[in-house]
């Protein structure tokens, strides 16, 4: 068991702050990265021994971090929705500020239109933005995200060209919205 412990921790300290990224992509809250990748972590090390080497051990962490993450928000979104039409919650403040993100990386001139971009970001469908945060804020290539997606290159490429196309026109929307409003 010994063993096991070793390689976990190994694989923790390798891949640890890569699933932190992931899940803080999708979820936009420290708290709730903090808790999927704890998720994650729990189902690795759960799951090490029947680890079938079909892919990488990037790949095959990439792919838990991005279901749990994807599941953590179906989850969210289902009790915000109990909450608005179940009455109000002692938590309904959380949701309320939801949208108030804000990423350790972006400096404080930015934080707005970052909260933007990933507001819009989240509008995208799963596997479009899936894609989107693998290829332009992740930085990984086509060739990989296809194999944490499971889907063909090409694929891969035409969702992450309509999640630029999507993001582009929402974005444009967004900012005529606010020049109407000053």
């Amino acid at each position: 068991m010994k063993n096991k412990a070793v390689d976990f921790q190994n694989i923790y300290n390798q891949y640890g702050v890569l699933v932190y990224n992931v899940a803080l992509h999708y979820v936009q809250n420290i708290e709730d990265a903090e808790e999927i990748t704890q998720d994650v972590f729990v189902q690795v090390y759960n799951s090490l021994e029947n680890f079938a080497e079909k892919s990488s051990l990037k790949t095959w962490i990439y792919r838990i971090a991005i279901n749990k993450s994807l599941d953590f928000i179906k989850h969210k979104n289902s009790k915000k929705r109990f909450f608005i039409f179940g009455g109000k919650s002692q938590n309904e403040k959380e949701y309320e500020n939801a949208s108030n993100f804000e990423h350790p990386g972006i400096l404080l001139e930015n934080k707005e239109k970052a909260a933007v971009l990933y507001a819009t970001i989240n509008e995208l469908t799963p596997n479009q933005q899936t894609a989107f945060i693998l290829s332009k804020i992740d930085g990984l290539g086509n060739v990989e995200i296809s194999a944490i997606m499971q889907l063909s290159v090409s694929s891969v490429e035409s969702l992450v060209f309509r999640a630029k196309s999507a993001l582009q026109e929402k974005l444009a929307k967004k900012f005529e919205e606010h020049r109407k409003k000053k």
